[in-house]
């Protein structure tokens, strides 16, 4: 038998062997989804889960970041003052230098006098 367009024509029982062939085909890929779905369920659980500890990380960060930025203000202080310490040791050891100049030379024409001395007496 042929139907219009030369094609065979199916019988009954071929075609509800095609048509419960294509409900198990169905079924399989509905089982499938089904197992896929409920991986991404999962899976977004997760990802939930993580989102959720980044958040709180930062916040965290958020918390540091904020207590640095408060901190700044006074470490500007600090060196600010540690500078003004180092200006001032610089001032007195010039001061010193300044004063040991002419102790030195001092030291240096009573070491020569004495010297002399020892050579001229001997000793």
């Amino acid at each position: 038998m042929a139907d219009k367009d030369g094609k065979p024509v199916r019988t009954g029982s071929e075609r509800i062997r095609k048509l419960a062939q294509a409900a198990l085909n169905a079924d399989v890929t509905v089982e499938q989804v089904d197992t896929i779905l409920e991986g991404l369920s999962e899976t977004l659980v997760d990802l939930n889960k993580s989102t959720e500890n980044l958040d709180a990380t930062l916040e965290r960060f958020n918390d540091t970041i904020s207590q640095i930025n408060q901190l700044a203000p006074r470490l500007n202080a600090v060196v600010d003052r540690m500078e003004g310490i180092v200006d001032r040791v610089e001032r007195i050891v010039g001061i010193g230098e300044s004063v040991m100049t002419p102790l030195a030379a001092t030291e240096q024409a009573v070491r020569g006098a004495v010297n002399r001395m020892r050579r001229t007496a001997g000793l």
